[in-house]
């Protein structure tokens, strides 16, 4: 079982190789009924992340969380998906952080957002949840905004009479292949951002558009 309380402590060096010095926590939904949606696209950045650096996932049920622990661009991280659902995902965020003692300025959150058009990525250091509910929680249980966060477009190119069905409805097509697409451009920006290059980051990502 992963190590977790509720109760505040200093940063644990689990593995002898140093504090985390990021918390990455993707937001999405659990269960295989959400898999492939534009909902949780926040989930697959922090799943190909994994895998591009060979961590391993593991379920705490104290933390109501999925976890990895590892290392990218020479900065250990602790990569995060929290099972209480998106709207819910600021309580084990925020107890996480203050579990490892990481700062409100190294919590990167990764979340869909249907205000973008879909190709696009937004990168801020911090500001409002622009309406998004799982930001929305994150801030109220921080207690602020300070934070930083990617946001991934999946904004519909056409009128939808249920935007709740559409980013829990399963990405097909050319849409599932632009998914893929800006999956592997925002764990790029993750990259960069780690590697202390968050205004590089925001300079070269915030202007990319996937489409041609």
């Amino acid at each position: 079982m992963w190590p977790f309380s509720s109760k505040k402590r200093q940063v644990e060096d689990l593995s002898g190789s140093g504090p985390f010095a990021w918390l990455i926590a993707g937001l999405g939904n659990p269960g295989s009924k959400y898999a492939n949606t534009p909902h949780n696209l926040g989930f697959e950045v922090v799943q190909m992340l994994a895998s591009r650096h060979s961590m391993r996932w593991t379920s705490s049920k104290k933390a109501r969380a999925e976890v990895a622990d590892g290392t990218i661009k020479g900065s250990r991280v602790l990569l995060m998906m929290p099972t209480t659902f998106m709207n819910l995902s600021g309580e084990p965020i925020s107890a996480t952080a203050d579990y490892y003692g990481i700062e409100g300025a190294n919590i990167l959150s990764i979340t869909d957002d249907v205000n973008l058009p879909y190709g696009r990525l937004r990168i801020r250091m911090k500001g409002s949840h622009g309406g998004h509910n799982g930001l929305r929680n994150i801030i109220q249980h921080l207690g602020n905004d300070q934070f930083p966060r990617l946001r991934i477009g999946c904004q519909p190119d056409h009128p939808v009479r249920d935007l709740s069905a559409y980013v829990l409805g399963p990405a097909r097509g050319e849409r599932r292949e632009l998914s893929d697409h800006m999956v592997e451009i925002a764990s790029d920006a993750v990259e960069e951002i780690v590697a202390g290059t968050a205004e590089g980051a925001m300079n070269k990502y915030n202007s990319y558009d996937a489409h041609p």
